[in-house]
């Protein structure tokens, strides 16, 4: 993974290891597991990205979710 590109490839596992995993020092996997777990919370649900409009990705990732289920019913409720 250390090849030319590779880290815009991989950009969230990048930041991961980046801002997590390689500062601090884990006595266990269920250290290292818990810490991945409440990473992965904020990354997705409390920071903001830029690049989505200042919000965060389970916003998007909810707000279409939520259109497509809309839709999807209103599509049934014309078949039926």
């Amino acid at each position: 993974m250390d090849g030319k590109g590779r880290s815009i490839d991989n950009i969230c596992i990048e930041r991961l290891k980046y801002e997590e995993i390689y500062l601090n020092d884990y006595k266990s996997i269920y250290e290292l597991r818990n810490s991945i777990e409440n990473y992965m919370e904020k990354y997705n649900s409390k920071r903001l990205h830029l690049a989505i409009g200042n919000k965060t990705p389970n916003e998007i990732y909810f707000k279409a979710i939520n259109y497509l289920n809309h839709n999807n019913d209103k599509l049934l409720q014309k078949v039926s």
